[in-house]
């Protein structure tokens, strides 16, 4: 493939999977986009979300439905929720897409989060969010 069509390397933007308390105080799950970058504000940003893999019991193949998400301006060191994530789909692989401009240069990047890993064993404290959670960079 020629270099050129690979596009620009991602670097210093993350998808975080987070464990929040919901109104009955029982954890719900909520999926950010964080841009880590120091002085880059990301624009025009799409995100597509999907799940795949598995049934362990049947061995029957599974898909959630794709969503789009669009966000029009994250600021450097700024997250922003994406959508919450049930946990039923954490047997799944978690998918997000996510495009976005940065100085009339377009980005895209998949990042995907493995089946049974989204558990709270694995969570670590997220700083820039201020709780725990895991994130993909």
């Amino acid at each position: 493939m020629r270099e050129e069509l690979l596009g620009p390397k991602v670097e210093n933007v993350a998808v975080a999977v987070v464990q929040e308390k919901g109104e009955d105080n029982q954890p719900i799950y909520n999926t950010y986009l964080i841009n880590l970058r120091e002085d880059e504000i990301m624009e025009g940003i799409i995100i597509t979300s999907k799940g795949y893999g598995e049934n362990v019991n049947t061995g029957e193949k599974v898909k959630t439905s794709m969503l789009r998400h669009c966000l029009e301006i994250l600021l450097p060191n700024e997250a922003a929720r994406i959508e919450p994530i049930m946990e039923e789909v954490f047997g799944l692989t978690n998918e997000y897409w996510v495009s976005f401009w940065v100085n009339d240069q377009m980005y895209d990047k998949k990042f995907i989060f493995l089946p049974e890993t989204i558990q709270e064993k694995n969570m670590k404290l997220i700083p820039q969010l201020g709780v725990k959670g895991i994130m993909i960079q």
